[in-house]
């Protein structure tokens, strides 16, 4: 999302090029439809006010202007409400706006019903206090103002205002929070966001938020889109893990809040659940449903397939506490006998994430743990090597039932990135990743340590 910082005098042209050519569309006179004496106003400044007949008499109140839906949207409607006929949807071309000495006049020539479009767009309803994707400033940003501009064909809604001048302007403090602020020497920004980058995620209009395109949040590193959809309500925050591919949907997933996590899941279809559960590390799955009321994570976990499903729950078999609770199952092993060409051919094979090659480890055949092999010592050494020449027995190793406080004080002591997780039987069970354990004790809410 494209956001504009427009403050002094050039603020116009700066905001959408088709506002530097309005004064030369303008109309001179008063056509049905018009905009006289401005080139542009704002939603805000009209809302609520009497709209006077030909006669200049009060004919009601203007509550809601409305668009055709599209990147150019055109004012097509308004909403009155009268004191005898409640609310009524008039066509547009039987109204003007006029500005003098900064007062709004807004008069009506004749009174025309009008059906709609079913995508129109309400500016108030819809539009006015919504939230939309900066994808510049990477959050999420309230909808204060709407900007209309005034052209020969019509009158067009051009950027919506998310800036603290829309705030003030909406509250009308604006002028007086301007005179403040020069006194020292001070202004208050715009801060515009173009209608043709805004796209409504959820149908129907009546509950959406506004966002940018799908491809442009795709852009965004899973943890950043991961912030921008912890400000969303929970429809909007399913919307775009629907859109979402699986892959990508897991690596935001993976990187909520805990209390995101389980709403999104709570709400999500238990097959789309499954899906994403699947696609991440078996411990952070584990995490995750332990969260989850037990029926609930039951159901998602029966979803799976058998294979992941067994390994997450093993993994929720072991107490908050427990370094089991925090390994990844993820490891690469080998036999001794294997050459360093068959391991290497093997690794490029499997294209393991960079977090689990830190070292290889080596198993006998009971799955024991007996020694590990360092990708250096991998690197450098020839093809027809065995691993049984360059490995190192001398391990360091935790029980699965360890306490992981006595983790950081074992990892830091040796300089580990990673460290093997063993059971009682010296069986290879998992690998805590010095990541993991870092952000696990920066987040103790996470577990009860």
């Amino acid at each position: 999302m494209q956001c504009q910082n427009l403050d002094g005098s050039d603020r116009n042209h700066k905001l959408l090029p088709l506002l530097s050519r309005l004064k030369a569309f303008l109309f001179s006179d008063k056509p049905e439809g018009s905009v006289t004496n401005m080139t542009s106003f704002y939603l805000s400044r009209i809302l609520n006010r009497r709209v006077l007949n030909s006669d200049g008499q009060a004919f009601g109140v203007l509550k809601d202007l409305i668009v055709c839906n599209g990147e150019h949207p055109e004012l097509i409607a308004c909403i009155v409400k009268q004191k005898d006929n409640g609310l009524r949807i008039l066509d547009w071309k039987g109204f003007s706006i006029d500005k003098e000495n900064n007062k709004y006049t807004i008069e009506c020539s004749r009174t025309e019903d009008i059906a709609l479009p079913e995508d129109a767009v309400y500016l108030k309803k819809h539009i006015l206090d919504k939230q939309i994707v900066d994808i510049d400033g990477v959050k999420v940003v309230r909808v204060n103002d709407v900007r209309l501009a005034a052209v020969s064909s019509g009158i067009f809604a051009v950027a919506v205002d998310v800036g603290l001048e829309g705030l003030l302007r909406r509250l009308g403090f604006a002028k007086p929070a301007k005179s403040v602020m020069q006194i020292f020497g001070k202004g208050i920004s715009s801060k515009f966001i173009l209608w043709s980058n805004l796209e409504a995620f959820v149908p129907p209009l009546q509950n959406l938020k506004l966002s940018t395109k799908l491809s442009k949040l795709n852009t965004l590193h899973p943890s950043e889109l991961a912030d921008i959809i912890e400000e969303l309500d929970i429809n909007t925050r399913t919307a775009i893990f629907e859109a979402l591919d699986n892959e990508r949907a897991a690596d935001v997933l993976e990187e909520l809040e805990s209390d995101v996590q389980v709403s999104l899941l709570n709400k999500m279809d238990t097959g789309k659940a499954a899906d994403l559960l699947e696609k991440m590390p078996a411990d952070e799955a584990a995490d995750i449903l332990d969260d989850l009321q037990e029926d609930r994570a039951e159901e998602i976990l029966d979803e799976m397939e058998k294979e992941a499903s067994e390994e997450v729950r093993e993994l929720m078999e072991y107490e908050d506490d427990e370094v089991g609770s925090l390994m990844t199952t993820d490891y690469i092993s080998f036999k001794e006998s294997a050459t360093v060409e068959d391991t290497i051919n093997e690794l490029r094979r499997l294209k393991p994430e960079s977090d689990t090659i830190y070292y290889l480890y080596v198993l006998d055949n009971d799955e024991r743990l007996t020694a590990t092999v360092s990708l250096r010592d991998l690197i450098v050494s020839q093809p027809e090597t065995q691993l049984s020449e360059i490995m190192k027995k001398k391990i360091i190793y935790v029980l699965d039932t360890d306490p992981i406080n006595s983790l950081m004080e074992i990892i830091s002591k040796y300089s580990l990135l990673a460290i093997p997780v063993v059971n009682e039987e010296r069986k290879m069970q998992g690998v805590v990743i010095i990541d993991d354990l870092v952000y696990e004790l920066l987040r103790p809410k996470r577990r009860k340590m």
